[in-house]
């Protein structure tokens, strides 16, 4: 009998998982946003095994996740004046800074750019796996490219099944959106992917257009992203929404928060509901990332086969 590959994420299994990345293996564990299918983020080889097991294009970087400020400047040069204050106001948090790479991270991890995306999570799951490997984890969402996200653990076992090495099970996850990511070789900042941390939080940033091609530099900026399988159509009003529920008796009504957005969509998709009529929040605080991530979910265009 094989040994179950999701498991507690108690302080022997947190080893167990910190011996597997170092041996070159893949994780899933939880962040306070959600959860990130992770490996040794120095090994090209384990890094290229990301990819293949999400089936994500290798023109999409990853997010390195690392222990403090001192773990990040191995990883980077050049960094500007910016980056020690927000990482002293913001990590470990849900903030991820894009800075000039160090030769030492592989191109597999930045999708052949000179930039890395870096940052410290808060979960304490998270925290305890990096400190027990004492390595860099680069780690994407714990999901199929293009999918919802994980919020919980068995979302990953669905998606992802054996494919991983060891699920480590801490809950859902607290925030249930992905972290803001922040350009800082761009003057002014500029916010490639709201997120975790409100856009209001951080000063003189400013708002990047969307970016829907091999051209993009920051995870989760695909045009078509985060989509259920059924179609998803936006309304600005519950009013128009409403409306349009009485013309669709057969759809889902989607009226989001962040912590349940990603378990929502995966469940109108476990039951076979055709249409997910979703109410957008206004685009302040974290309802600017809710709204980022349904006006993907529902794009046109085309993904991976389920």
């Amino acid at each position: 009998m094989t040994e179950p590959n999701q498991v507690p994420a108690t302080a022997t299994n947190i080893a167990r998982a910190a011996q597997i990345l170092g041996d070159g293996g893949l994780v899933a564990f939880p962040t306070e946003t959600v959860y990130g299918l992770g490996a040794h983020a120095l090994n090209a080889v384990a890094c290229r095994k990301i990819f293949a097991a999400k089936e994500r294009p290798a023109w999409d970087p990853l997010i390195v996740h690392v222990t403090g400020v001192e773990m990040a400047r191995s990883l980077s040069r050049d960094l500007p004046a910016q980056f020690l204050e927000l990482a002293r106001r913001f990590w470990p948090g849900p903030l991820t800074l894009v800075v000039k790479k160090s030769p030492v991270v592989p191109p597999e991890v930045t999708a052949g750019r000179d930039t890395v995306a870096l940052r410290q999570p808060r979960h304490p799951v998270a925290a305890a796996l990096l400190a027990a490997a004492q390595l860099p984890i680069a780690a994407p969402s714990a999901n199929k490219f293009g999918r919802p996200s994980p919020t919980y653990a068995d979302h990953v076992q669905a998606d992802l099944g054996s494919a991983v090495d060891l699920i480590l099970d801490g809950g859902s996850t607290d925030i249930g959106v992905e972290s803001t990511i922040l350009d800082l070789t761009q003057v002014p900042p500029v916010i490639l992917r709201p997120g975790g941390v409100p856009r209001e939080q951080l000063g003189n940033a400013a708002i990047a257009s969307p970016v829907a091609d091999e051209h993009v530099i920051a995870p989760g900026m695909t045009l078509k992203h985060y989509a259920p399988r059924a179609r998803v159509e936006l309304f600005e009003t519950e009013i128009a929404l409403r409306e349009r529920a009485r013309q669709l008796p057969q759809a889902g009504i989607l009226l989001p928060q962040p912590e349940t957005l990603y378990a929502q969509l995966r469940e109108f998709d476990t039951h076979g509901v055709p249409v997910i009529l979703a109410l957008l929040p206004p685009p302040t605080g974290l309802g600017l990332a809710v709204r980022d991530r349904l006006t993907r979910a529902a794009a046109t265009g085309t993904l991976p086969p389920p």
